[in-house]
């Protein structure tokens, strides 16, 4: 799949998402500052809207935590902690309101065994050899023209597609639990929709993964029919 020495395959199956990812990141980015310049109702903070999301839903065991770092934002479900980043923890803006709330979304998923997250998590090892593995894999079945290889390669690659298709779920679920606590939490519906904006945005990110993983993955089953066809 070449056309004057270029890689087609590439420029089809990887460069658009790629795109559509650059894009994603640069939204994600565009809103979080947009809304960290709208302040949140009541003074809330990003630690107060985690909180207030653990409660509603009965949790009480999960510490939340400082973490330095701008966008670093995460649930450990090992540590059962919650960790917010600087701009975040104690500000008070409609962007730290939606994205701690997101992050207490996860702990929620976890003590309610939301079936995808449990999935996510029993794959993450696998899928982390996997993903690391195929590209040289596939290489190496070019190299020395071995099938059996290519499609080894591909089909650990196939592991990566997986998560990244069962993350989506998992982290639109997240943002719809936190979004539903806030509305009944008594917030404006201001207040609410500019915390959706920031995790809509926050969303195509997630988009643009699964799609990245899914044309790298074309681009390697179209690498390795092209060493069958040899």
């Amino acid at each position: 799949m070449y056309y004057n020495g270029v890689d087609l395959s590439y420029l089809v199956f990887v460069i658009p998402p790629l795109i559509f990812a650059l894009w994603a990141q640069f939204r994600v980015k565009s809103a979080f500052s947009k809304y960290s310049k709208v302040p949140s109702e009541r003074g809330m903070t990003g630690a107060d809207a985690a909180r207030m999301v653990l409660h509603a839903n009965g949790i009480s065991d999960v510490r939340i935590e400082r973490v330095s770092g701008e966008l670093t934002d995460h649930y450990d479900p090992k540590a059962n902690v919650i960790r917010l980043s600087n701009s975040t923890y104690d500000a008070q803006t409609a962007a730290a309101v939606g994205v701690a709330a997101h992050e207490a979304g996860h702990a929620a998923q976890y003590a309610s065994r939301y079936l995808p997250i449990r999935i996510r998590a029993s794959i993450i090892p696998v899928t982390n050899i996997g993903s690391n593995l195929a590209f040289p894999i596939v290489l190496l079945g070019l190299l020395f023209s071995l099938q059996p290889l290519l499609y080894i390669g591909v089909a650990f690659f196939g592991l990566a597609v997986f998560f990244q298709l069962v993350t989506l779920p998992v982290e639109l679920n997240a943002s719809r639990r936190a979004l539903d606590c806030l509305a009944n939490s008594g917030l404006s519906d201001e207040s609410v929709k500019a915390a959706k904006k920031v995790l809509t945005a926050a969303a195509l990110t997630y988009v643009a993964a699964l799609a990245t993983a899914i044309g790298n993955f074309l681009r390697l089953l179209s690498l390795a029919n092209r060493g069958r066809r040899r």
